[in-house]
């Protein structure tokens, strides 16, 4: 595997080196709001801190897609895999559609849809979307922003920042089509909980940056970003993590069973 594959493969949380003994997963932030009225019900830590997009973005970027006639439906359309795209997992290795695209969190599937819609559409999308530092150009001299901004490069997003975007998409409140409305969210169903909380929601796991934008190699950040539904009641919720050292699994994974954890398992009132 090339050296450029080894870090987008760690970017995207599906290689991981050796967990040392001083391995250590700090939570940055949790964040739960009632997705109607707004209301903060946790705030713990430094929510305002941002951290690269990265496959919290899918949640984006399917918006995008449906919205542009792009995807069809769960199902459609179905891509078949290329020699060239990024293929450091064997699940990448082959024919995708939208649900295999989010299960698998495939990079090369959000590549062609966001080069499918073209820098303008792309770039007005995230503009009228409001997301996070709106910052699509990529890799400093690369222009890469259509492929890449999104992968610990220059579109960061900090959860309060989440949560933001999370209950307009709740409220309908994005400038997408009713069927999107409809159709994005079947993508990102995590089930119903043992609490009788429905889960939605999507991992992320990308390298820590400095406020220039350079990564620090071996503190990956973890994210969980989603929203969980039980009787009237909507919730938003973001948690993001950093490692102090390369994780055992992918960040994002601890990100999202640390919250099913604390915040779903049990019935817990907020």
């Amino acid at each position: 595997m090339k050296i450029s594959a080894v870090i987008l493969a760690i970017v995207a949380g599906t290689v991981l080196l050796p967990q040392t003994s001083q391995a250590k997963t700090i939570t940055v932030c949790t964040l739960l709001a009632d997705a109607k009225t707004g209301e903060t019900l946790i705030s713990q830590g430094d929510c305002q801190h941002r951290a690269s997009a990265a496959s919290t973005f899918k949640i984006a970027i399917s918006l995008m897609g449906y919205d542009a006639g792009i995807l069809q439906d769960t199902r459609h359309p179905v891509w078949s895999f290329k020699q060239g795209y990024p293929d450091w997992r064997k699940e990448w290795q082959q024919d995708t559609d939208p649900a295999r695209w989010i299960k698998y969190s495939v990079v090369w599937y959000s590549q062609q849809i966001t080069q499918r819609l073209g820098k303008d559409r792309y770039e007005n999308y995230v503009r009228a979307f409001e997301y996070g530092n709106g910052d699509v150009s990529g890799d400093k001299g690369k222009n890469n922003g259509l492929t890449r901004a999104w992968l610990s490069s220059s579109l960061q997003i900090s959860p309060a920042e989440q949560v933001a975007f999370l209950q307009k998409l709740l409220r309908h409140e994005l400038p997408v089509s009713k069927a999107t409305y409809d159709m994005a969210p079947k993508l990102f169903d995590i089930g119903e909980q043992a609490s009788g909380w429905h889960v939605f929601g999507k991992t992320g796991a990308a390298l820590s940056q400095r406020p220039d934008g350079s990564v620090i190699k071996g503190q990956p950040v973890g994210w969980f970003v989603g929203w969980a539904e039980k009787g009237e009641r909507q919730v938003v919720f973001a948690r993001l993590t950093r490692d102090t050292t390369r994780p055992a699994q992918p960040p994002g994974f601890t990100a999202r069973d640390a919250i099913l954890a604390d915040l779903f398992a049990k019935d817990g009132q907020f």
